[in-house]
């Protein structure tokens, strides 16, 4: 059993994972203090209040924090926005590009029992019908 749980933690999508989730919590913690010290006090230029947290309503006595939440949200988005600009946009440029640099296709489908066959091939290797070459 001791070797089972070391070849999991040891596969590489574990280490992968842990790898992802302790940058991404330290990610987290430099965008939540890129909009509590630097964004919010530039809304709070703009809107009159430095600091969000300190917004609250009162009903029956119960005093709601929706300042707390307006940072919260002004996080989130920015952290999002982060994501998809330095992330998942740079990937996805990338995945275009390798895409597009597998060259010309190797195999072809044999046209009698559609197995797979290199492209210069006279012959199915499996079926060993004759096939003629991919460029006449």
């Amino acid at each position: 059993m001791l070797s089972e749980f070391k070849a999991f933690v040891l596969r590489g999508n574990v280490i992968d994972l842990a790898v992802a989730v302790v940058l991404g919590v330290a990610f987290g913690a430099v965008i939540t203090a890129f909009v509590s010290d630097i964004i919010t006090p530039i809304l709070g230029v703009i809107g009159g209040k430095p600091n969000f947290s300190q917004l609250t309503f009162t009903i029956n006595g119960s005093v709601f924090y929706y300042g707390s939440f307006l940072n919260a949200v002004i996080a989130f988005l920015s952290i999002a926005a982060a994501i998809f600009f330095f992330v998942v946009k740079p990937v996805n440029h990338l995945k275009a590009r390798r895409a597009g640099e597998d060259g010309p296709p190797t195999t072809r489908p044999c046209p009698e029992c559609v197995s797979e066959i290199p492209v210069t091939a006279t012959r199915c290797a499996y079926c060993t019908t004759e096939v003629a070459t991919a460029g006449a």
